[in-house]
């Protein structure tokens, strides 16, 4: 898969040469296409069949490392644990940082593609766990090397200085606070820019869509730990149920989006995990709740996650629960919401209708409170304008099909979630090119 025919290439070449820049003629197009067929199709299978989960991407980063290190880019691994940083100097311009996520998920692909994954891997928590890229993310990181190589074989259209980033654990939101943390910026510079993109399932192939405003929703996970006094099972007098206690915390917490939030302010608030006892009659001594909370603006956000807490210790006390026995509430590591930059986004936005197509751009509408750790990269305190956009990953005749009564398209983290890749990482590279010409382009 990797033979190129020098015809091809040279005729490439020589219409490329005569190319204008900032845009993509038909030759850089076609180029793209080429790359993927003939270099990072196989990357991407080798990708997609070995996926590893967050801050274990050993295996990957590497193989990321030595592809952007052949690709001519100076490379830093280790950046937030697994993290690679690659470096492209094309003299004096801005400094774009382009941003790629590379874990994969525990979960088991039942795709039945031929290519599907069949990896295991030992998490973080000592167990092990069947992997799959079941969010894309393997989409993310071939696109990522064939922008590079792209942008290094077309140098003589653009000025600066290109951050390619492999980031690690986005999928527990961990990963970019932890590159962040680890000195990014003071490191390798502050970014003029930031990008970034998400192949998005429910987007057919050839489309991109970015907002002008909030792209990804906040995402907070809680844990809920409901102690209890245990019991015989036909005495549940002598004890208190924790269990029932903490049956009573769910239900009441669906009351926060219907009664304590405004109905025009989304939100959502998702029990996730409910753990408790070991057997039919016997009342446990504790019951644990692993629970999500979304939002679209910070004092929402807060406001949510108070009103989680007030609630679940509120109905132990109301169930009998001692002073030294509260039901707590912990709060781990969470992300805000990820805002693109308006003034950006629309510069951008309009760019990749002029240089995908008119046709290629679908104006953004939120569909799910999905979110996104991209936040850090481009946070208010940073100042560093970001635009993170979505490539349709589905193609326009399974969409059809689906819609006509056929199998339905798998959403992200499903183990029947798959994409179109050629379609996706072509799509995905083009768009990253054509950002990267428009902000460090040699002007005509």
């Amino acid at each position: 898969m990797r033979l190129f025919h020098a015809a091809a290439a040279s005729a490439i070449a020589l219409v490329l040469a005569a190319e204008p820049a900032l845009a993509e003629a038909p030759a850089t197009k076609a180029a793209i296409e080429a790359e993927y067929d003939n270099y990072l199709a196989p990357l991407f299978l080798d990708f997609h069949q070995n996926p590893e989960m967050g801050f274990l991407e050993n295996r990957t980063a590497a193989k990321m490392a030595a592809e952007l290190k052949a690709a001519g880019l100076e490379v830093t691994t280790g950046v937030g644990k697994t993290g690679v940083v690659g470096i492209l100097k094309n003299g004096d311009g801005p400094l774009i940082l382009l941003r790629a996520d590379m874990d994969g998920l525990p979960v088991e692909e039942k795709t039945g593609l031929g290519y599907a994954s069949k990896a295991k891997q030992v998490g973080e928590d000592g167990k092990e766990y069947p992997v799959m890229h079941a969010c894309g993310h393997d989409v993310h990181i071939t696109s990522l090397v064939g922008t590079a190589r792209r942008l290094v074989a077309m140098k003589s259209q653009w000025k600066g200085t290109l951050m390619f980033i492999v980031q690690p654990a986005e999928e527990g939101v961990r990963g970019a606070k932890a590159m962040m943390e680890d000195g990014l910026y003071e490191r390798f510079g502050k970014p003029d820019y930031a990008l970034a993109f998400h192949v998005a399932a429910e987007l057919e192939t050839g489309k991109v869509s970015a907002s002008e405003g909030i792209q990804y929703s906040s995402s907070d996970s809680l844990d809920i730990r409901v102690p209890g006094i245990g019991t015989h099972g036909a005495a549940p007098h002598l004890g208190r149920d924790p269990v029932y206690i903490a049956s009573q915390v769910v239900t009441a917490l669906q009351s926060i989006d219907s009664r304590e939030i405004s109905p025009v302010k989304p939100v959502v608030v998702t029990v996730g995990s409910f753990h408790a006892g070991s057997k039919h009659n016997i009342i446990s001594d504790e019951a644990k709740l692993q629970v999500t909370v979304r939002a679209n603006d910070e004092e929402t956000r807060e406001q949510v996650i108070a009103t989680v807490e007030r609630i679940a210790v509120n109905i132990g006390k109301a169930h009998g629960l001692p002073d030294s026995m509260p039901v707590t509430v912990t709060r781990l590591p969470g992300t805000p919401t990820t805002i693109n930059d308006a003034a950006l986004a629309r510069r951008l936005n309009a760019v990749m209708q002029r240089e995908l197509g008119a046709s290629a751009f679908v104006p953004f509408e939120q569909k799910n409170m999905g979110a996104e750790d991209f936040t850090y990269f481009v946070a208010a305190d940073t100042g560093v304008p970001g635009y993170y956009f979505a490539v349709g990953g589905t193609t326009p005749e399974r969409i059809a099909a689906a819609k006509a009564g056929g199998p339905p398209i798998a959403g992200h983290h499903s183990p029947l979630f798959q994409i179109a890749p050629r379609e996706s990482v072509v799509l995905g590279t083009r768009a990253m090119v054509a950002a990267v010409l428009d902000l460090a382009g040699k002007k005509k």
